[in-house]
């Protein structure tokens, strides 16, 4: 039998002392703001935004919800490979061959040859040295910013930056430093105050999820290296569709060179799930010791990988389905704009259009006239959106036809009109 581990002595408590002295704190009452808004907006008759389930997907932009086909506009399947043959014969066979799963992390039992398959394909995609791939987009985002950034060190970053960046920031021990969304030179004053000689990251993204505007990063990719910092692109939201080869803004304003981190995501433009960091640095592959959310995850899936890498390769030759998910959202942004919705920019400027409502409860309101008709929008609400806006987020697929877009300005304009949005 174990000897029990002896205590020290102490003291006989006083009376009372001990015992709880009144309810103890309810954990989950932070929260209590955010219940009593959720449940007045489903006393008023409105159905949950947030919780729709679809029975049936149909393709990459259809799907059957309440029993009613509708049309996707809120996916990020921006290239619609979810449903390409190739992409789903593939990871038919790596299912076949290879199992549901690999019960391991990568630096142990979790590296299959389709991970190695998949980086590759990464590296051939970006021409970059070293490709990493992670269990989801935000892995990559939390796992390389907190493990190059920490202690003494400083992460200058734009104030709208996803939620998956500042968890990075969090979990790391840098010092963290925002600047105006999108301000070249609040982003410079920044820089030029960190003390000389400290390590200094900017973190910026090609495009922002909520406005789905573009950062300038021609001139902030130069500030931050006359400073003297490194940059990290999130490039989730213009992978595979923007720029000549689809890498993306950097690509597009001619800086993928100088960029020393290119984060992304396969739940977009790749379609399926998974995340990545690519990079040129000659000690990168270092990270695959020394990141936590990649050394104590379990890796994906070998159908999920080879799924991946398919895609992958097919978006180095999609110049045609870039074009047509450019002119859907030219065509749709010019449509919404002239009947009279506000949007988040002044031009398309990506797949994304954010259309602005006027509060939470008419942008509740909105988003189910348009599931009614027939429609399946994104409704984004504060804290999540910049400056406490709520906003119906629309985003285009490339397999979305000339016909469908009209259809989607006819149910914007009859949902408009009837919630008196317009």
């Amino acid at each position: 039998m174990t000897e029990a581990i002896s205590q020290p002595d102490r003291p006989a408590p006083l009376p009372g002392e001990g015992e709880a002295t009144g309810d103890p704190r309810d954990l989950f009452s932070k929260f209590d703001p955010l219940i009593k808004q959720r449940s007045d907006l489903l006393d008023s008759g409105l159905e949950d935004p947030f919780n729709l389930v679809m029975e049936q997907v149909l393709s990459p932009v259809t799907a059957v919800c309440n029993g009613r086909e509708t049309i996707l506009l809120g996916t990020y399947n921006y290239m619609g490979m979810t449903f390409d043959p190739d992409v789903i014969a593939a990871g038919k066979q790596a299912l076949s061959d290879f199992g549901s799963g690999t019960t391991g992390s990568r630096v142990l039992n979790g590296t299959y040859v389709g991970h190695k398959g998949c980086e590759a394909a990464l590296r051939e995609f970006y021409g970059m040295d070293h490709a990493m791939v992670f269990s989801t987009g935000y892995q990559a985002n939390l796992g390389i910013i907190s493990t190059i950034a920490g202690k003494g060190d400083y992460i200058v970053l734009d104030i709208d930056s996803h939620a998956s960046i500042w968890d990075g920031c969090a979990m790391g021990n840098a010092e963290v430093v925002p600047f105006k969304h999108n301000d070249i030179d609040a982003m410079e004053k920044r820089l030029r105050r960190i003390p000389e000689g400290a390590g200094k990251l900017v973190v910026l993204e090609g495009v922002y999820s909520m406005l789905g505007d573009i950062a300038p990063l021609r001139e902030m990719v130069a500030v931050a290296k006359k400073h003297g910092a490194m940059v990290l692109v999130d490039e989730a939201h213009s992978m595979g569709f923007i720029g000549p080869n689809g890498r993306g803004v950097a690509e597009d304003q001619g800086v993928l060179d100088e960029v020393d981190f290119v984060i992304g995501t396969f739940s977009k433009s790749v379609g399926t799930v998974g995340g990545f960091c690519v990079s040129n640095h000659p000690k990168f592959e270092i990270m695959r010791l020394v990141c936590r959310p990649y050394v104590f995850t379990a890796s994906l899936p070998p159908s999920v990988v080879s799924t991946a890498a398919t895609s992958i390769r097919k978006l180095m030759d999609a110049g045609n389905k870039r074009q047509h998910l450019w002119d859907n959202s030219r065509r749709l942004h010019a449509g919404l704009k002239k009947l009279g919705f506000q949007l988040g920019t002044d031009e398309p400027q990506s797949a994304i259009i954010a259309v602005i409502m006027p509060d939470l409860e008419r942008g509740a309101g909105m988003w189910e006239a348009l599931l009614k008709e027939g429609l399946y929008v994104n409704l984004a609400r504060p804290p999540a959106t910049p400056a406490n806006m709520t906003l119906l987020r629309c985003s285009l697929c490339a397999e979305h036809s000339e016909e469908q877009v009209g259809q989607i300005l006819t149910m914007f304009e009859t949902a408009g009109k009837k919630t008196g949005i317009i």
